[in-house]
């Protein structure tokens, strides 16, 4: 069985369900699939992050930087909610598989502490997805769709404590992780709609602008796909 942690963001439960239902659509093994629910997490005492709110922007009080979702940090807790044992896939929520998930953990190697897409994104507009601000980082949306090398040692790391107070930019620029120990996938497992190139046939799109039932985005490619399941 293979075990698959999906961000969920409280405003889009939608995205979540459609995440799930393609994941399963798809998939020729048995999953075992965890919603990442922050109110949940937060009572389990695994994160307790605060941040304030600047207009509808959330701003993290730990860092005192934007972030725009529910999972935005608690994506790096995986390692140590799969009790740093085997391999495991986050992917946010904003994702429609097209192809079995068992694919993308066929190409699993324990060289590697973490495995994603190398993009080089620079997206030009300011504001994305419910109108968050587009904050610009290195290693922008690696960290998007992640399968982790849970028992690698350098995974050790990723503490409840170490999760909760490290800065944003170093969790999502994998700082923790030597460059080695930090395994590349094809892009075709994440694929950004409105960014990759449109001649790649995805397996895994991801609509990281915004999900087809916000204005703007109802005929993005693959939108209709995303509404059938939907």
């Amino acid at each position: 069985m293979l075990t698959v942690y999906i961000g969920h963001d409280r405003r889009e439960p939608e995205a979540t369900k459609v995440c799930r239902d393609s994941l399963l659509s798809n998939a020729t093994v048995p999953l075992h699939i965890v919603e990442l629910h922050e109110p949940e997490l937060r009572q389990a005492g695994f994160y307790d992050r605060p941040f304030h709110l600047d207009g509808d922007q959330r701003i993290d009080d730990r860092d005192g930087t934007p972030f725009s979702t529910d999972f935005s940090f608690t994506r790096f807790l995986v390692p140590a909610l799969n009790l740093y044992r085997g391999w495991a896939l986050f992917v946010d929520s904003d994702f429609l598989f097209r192809a079995d998930v068992k694919e993308l953990f066929d190409l699993a190697d324990p060289q590697y502490a973490a495995m994603c897409v190398h993009h080089d994104y620079r997206p030009p507009e300011p504001v994305k997805m419910d109108g968050m601000r587009q904050e610009l980082y290195n290693r922008k949306n690696w960290s998007s769709l992640v399968l982790w090398n849970c028992e690698h040692p350098a995974n050790r790391f990723l503490t409840s404590k170490a999760v909760n107070f490290m800065r944003g930019s170093f969790l999502h620029g994998f700082q923790w992780i030597k460059g080695s120990q930090l395994g590349s996938i094809p892009e075709y497992w994440n694929w950004l709609e409105g960014w990759s190139d449109e001649r790649l046939e995805p397996r895994a799109v991801h609509f990281t602008r915004g999900i087809p039932t916000m204005a703007g985005y109802e005929n993005v490619p693959h939108a209709d796909e995303w509404r059938q399941y939907k």
